[in-house]
């Protein structure tokens, strides 16, 4: 098993003025931007994880997310680690 694990927080200024954007409807590229650039570093930390222990691959990949106290959240990349044999 290996994950790499993100917490972030959106920041109160920008926090507001996505607030706001969500009242009217629509996409919040803000939080979007947050969630995407959040995902591909939990990812690249799963990665790191993996090159440690000598893994040659990662398979049954998932992302998870949850709140940790009110601003924050906290991405998890996780899977499995695996080395591949050459048939002799």
């Amino acid at each position: 098993m290996v994950f790499g694990v993100v917490v972030r927080s959106m920041g109160m200024a920008k926090g507001i003025t996505a607030g706001f954007k969500a009242l009217a409807g629509g996409e919040v590229k803000q939080y979007t931007r947050l969630v995407e650039d959040s995902r591909r570093h939990a990812l690249d930390r799963m990665i790191e994880n993996a090159q440690l222990l000598g893994a040659q691959g990662i398979v049954s990949f998932r992302f998870d997310s949850s709140e940790v106290g009110q601003s924050l959240t906290e991405i998890v990349a996780y899977g499995t680690a695996v080395t591949l044999s050459n048939p002799s």
